[in-house]
């Protein structure tokens, strides 16, 4: 008798995929999951980020492979390989696999070594650039953020991430309307208008583009340098309403922290311009980011913030990373799916006479998890080394809106199999006695301010060699 098939979000070590080989599962998401791989094929580079669809034949997977089949730039991420994972019943998730960069958030990275206004002008350019590289190809990010920045440990270099959100020409259309995928605080002020001013007619969804990426590189630069977002931007707040509704600017980065460079301070403002127009494109933007980091006045090189960090030299790099002439064997057309963490975001009804309810769709918050290509400029000055969360680690999200693939499943009446077991969106998941901060150690759920892990069914015994169960093509 053969074996439960192998689910896919938790591939044992040895699983072979396609020509890779799981090492260890290292991030997990609503729709996908990442694990570190190296190749059995003697010249492939390893190791290697494995992004492995939770679901069936997931459409996300073909947006995204082919947005990053279209931008080549290196500060984007490099596509080794792609095709399917079958499991023992021929069932096919897409996956891709992914130049490996060990490192950590945009944000992360910055809270321990809180970096200078000039080393944010210079990353700030190199991110501007690989949007101008996307936008050039016709596509557009959506989801542009410091978790969806990854920067390398190493050198401190900067990359954008998670293409899983995005969009190109001809691409067909994922999500209903009023919003497509992304992240409420870093949409832009047309974005918003183009749904509140519709008085409640949410037939015509908000088409992204290019200066939206712009908006959101602008919220992220504000974060990195005040420490926070200028606004909320909930439509229920009324200086996020006058903002993006009548265009009262919020305070600037230098009003939040002195230690912000004027030139950076502008053009931190220059980006959340609630006219498309006014901020420029992402080349335009570049341009001025590359100028006023060459001009900057010694003042640029002082820290934006003090903070005593602690150095530790116990952190442990991944295997090093193999650079030869490869090629993949096969580029399947169904690839990558962000770890996308999704969840519905509801928008009570603003007091404005020019506003309606708003109900957002469901939007894909992510963390790419690492899978970042390998740059070519040091844009940083080199640090302290310092223990700060890989973005590496396990990823804590919340439990998805329907069961994972496999997992047990409530009766009839919406109990359990166990009485220690919970019925949470459609699947059954046991309670962990850990607090939801440390659900990142573990890879597990979390469901109001609990940890949870899913149940699956117990295995059956192998009756057949590991070959003949691992799924591989």
């Amino acid at each position: 008798m053969d074996s439960a098939p192998l689910n896919p979000a938790r591939l044992p070590p040895g699983t072979q995929v396609g020509p890779w080989r799981v090492v260890s599962r290292m991030g997990m998401g609503t729709y996908g999951a990442v694990y570190l791989a190296v190749s059995s094929e003697p010249d492939a580079p390893s190791p290697v980020a494995l992004k492995l669809a939770l679901y069936p034949r997931d459409a996300r997977f073909p947006r995204e492979e082919e947005l990053l089949s279209r931008v080549d730039h290196p500060a984007v991420p490099r596509l080794w390989d792609s095709g399917d994972w079958k499991d023992a019943r021929g069932t096919r998730y897409p996956y891709l696999a992914m130049e490996l960069v060990e490192g950590t958030s945009l944000y992360t990275w910055a809270s321990a070594n809180p970096p200078t206004s000039r080393q944010v002008l210079r990353l700030l350019a190199l991110l501007a650039r690989a949007l101008e590289a996307t936008h050039a190809a016709g596509g557009v990010h959506r989801d542009v953020k410091g978790d969806n920045v990854l920067v390398r440990h190493s050198d401190g270099r900067v990359f954008l991430t998670d293409f899983g959100s995005g969009h190109f020409l001809g691409a067909s259309t994922l999500t209903p309307p009023p919003f497509p995928p992304g992240t409420p605080t870093y949409r832009s002020p047309e974005a918003w208008r183009h749904v509140l001013l519709r008085q409640g007619d949410m037939s015509v969804p908000y088409a992204p583009g290019p200066p939206d990426d712009v908006f959101a590189l602008g919220m992220t630069a504000y974060r990195l340098v005040a420490d926070d977002y200028p606004l909320s931007m909930d439509a229920t707040d009324e200086a996020s309403r006058r903002w993006y509704l009548e265009g009262v600017l919020p305070p600037t980065p230098r009003a939040r922290n002195r230690r912000c460079s004027e030139e950076l301070s502008e053009l931190i403002s220059r980006m959340l311009a609630t006219t498309p127009e006014a901020r420029g494109s992402a080349r335009e933007l570049a341009v001025a980011l590359e100028g006023a980091a060459r001009r900057a006045e010694p003042e640029a090189d002082e820290p934006l913030f003090l903070r005593e960090v602690p150095v530790t030299n116990d952190a442990r790099p991944l295997p090093r990373v193999q650079h030869k002439r490869w090629r993949p064997r096969r580029v399947g057309a169904s690839l990558g799916a962000s770890l996308a963490l999704g969840a519905v975001w509801l928008l009570s009804r603003p007091t404005s006479k020019d506003s309606a309810e708003v109900h957002a769709s469901v939007h894909e918050e992510s963390m790419d998890g690492g899978t970042a290509a390998v740059g070519d400029t040091a844009l940083t000055a080199p640090v302290a080394p310092v223990r700060a969360p890989s973005a590496w680690s396990v990823i804590a999200v919340d439990v998805p809106p329907k069961p994972l693939p496999g997992q047990t499943r409530p009766d009839a009446t919406g109990r359990c199999p166990h009485r220690t077991y919970t019925a949470i969106n459609g699947g059954c998941w046991r309670k962990l006695a850990i607090e939801a901060k440390d659900c990142d150690a573990s890879g597990d759920y979390v469901y109001r301010g609990a940890c949870y892990t899913p149940v699956f069914p117990p295995q059956r015994p192998a009756t057949s060699s590991p070959a003949a169960r691992d799924g591989g093509l």
